[in-house]
């Protein structure tokens, strides 16, 4: 695992920068002269370096989980973190960070290359979950964490927790991961396959040429529709919005005429412009691509070398994205092992998005499992 000697660290609006003045290799072989990650921290660092634990985030969030002094809007996971919350920063020191190969502040596919002065868009390395990890690792050495109380990971950042405890296996006491998966599943693969394809074939995306003046607004509007409805479930659907009519854009030959089909515009439309293409399509094919248990006999041994205590893992019946079974498999790997592994199936109708969502579900879950731990 890579480890950077030459860096920095600044802040700016709440939210802080690891510089790393220092060539960055990527797992599959690119390499890039510098870069910056996007981190938050809250809470207080013991004396003992003790009660840190780390977020990483998925596919679209930034760093910016929940509100601080520096930053008092509310965050993305805001009712999961703080004094008080679940995750009571009160006791723990929080680091959430924005994932290599984002727009969000972290050095990504949008980020301006130092050796050409230009957006790196298509000549930027192939992005793997790997690299994510080494890039969170980067931020914890930075901040002189050996070891954490609580990796966490929902999402694509259960994969990117994952990828961590191969390249250290001891650099976490517990793990909880909501909502993930060790390796993606052919409908997963397929939904975000054509979420690429849609992107890539906006006329508007001139093979990565595309400029703020003309936006590949249509694959980008297209793919988020297609993410949204994997993300949610028919069931939640059915009993929002039924087969309730709407007036709004009907002005379109076939245009819409659900409540449905308004709600996924708006989703599409709130997302286009704040979330690069270029990024996108990366993080979609690294999730894609990894595989926890590549290089093992199968996914049971991959989890033999990892040190933890114990693992909560949590996922929701109404995800078609990342499903049950797949929370359960990682928690049969873990046990195998002689991990103390804690597996709940949530019963929400809000799928895979439900730990964004559904806090009256989630919070109980993970609170219990931060008041057992040490």
């Amino acid at each position: 695992m890579q480890r950077a000697t030459n860096t920095r660290i600044s802040k700016r609006n709440g939210t802080s920068f690891l510089h790393v003045e220092e060539p960055f290799r990527f797992f599959k072989g690119g390499v890039i002269p510098r870069l910056d990650i996007a981190f938050e921290t809250w809470g207080e660092l013991d004396a003992e370096r003790s009660n840190a634990s780390l977020v990483m985030t998925g596919l679209s969030p930034n760093a910016h989980a929940a509100s601080s002094e520096d930053n008092p809007e509310d965050g993305w996971w805001e009712p999961m973190m703080g004094p008080g919350k679940p995750i009571d920063t009160r006791h723990n020191f929080v680091v959430c960070v924005n994932s290599l190969g984002s727009c969000k502040g972290s050095t990504g596919p949008a980020s301006i290359n130092p050796e050409t002065s230009k957006e790196y868009r298509l000549s930027f390395p192939d992005l793997t979950i790997q690299d994510i990890a080494a890039a969170g690792k980067l931020v914890l050495d930075a901040l002189g964490i050996e070891q954490l109380r609580c990796l966490i990971g929902p999402s694509m950042g259960g994969m990117s927790g994952l990828a961590l405890m191969q390249q250290q296996p001891d650099i976490a006491r517990h793990f909880l991961a909501i909502s993930t998966a060790a390796r993606a599943e052919p409908f997963a693969i397929a939904i975000r396959s054509l979420q690429r394809e849609m992107i890539v074939r906006d006329p508007r995306w001139q093979d990565g040429g595309y400029t703020d003046d003309d936006w590949p607004e249509t694959g980008m509007r297209l793919a988020r529709k297609l993410g949204m409805i994997s993300y949610r479930s028919g069931t939640e659907w059915r009993e929002r919005f039924g087969r309730q009519a709407q007036k709004r854009y009907n002005e379109r030959l076939f245009g819409m005429h659900f409540a449905i089909e308004s709600y996924l515009e708006n989703a599409a439309r709130k997302f286009i412009r704040n979330f690069d293409p270029c990024s996108y399509l990366y993080l979609s094919q690294a999730m894609d691509l990894y595989d926890f248990a590549e290089g093992y006999p199968d996914l049971t041994a991959a989890f033999a070398p990892l040190k933890l205590k114990s693992a909560k893992i949590i996922g929701v019946d109404t995800d078609v994205l990342w499903p049950p079974h797949q929370q359960r498999e990682i928690c049969r790997g873990l046990t195998a092992h002689g991990v103390d592994c804690d597996p709940q199936l949530l019963p929400s109708v809000q799928g895979h998005d439900a730990f964004l969502v559904d806090y009256d579900r989630f919070c109980p879950a993970v609170a219990e499992y931060f008041e057992q731990i040490s």
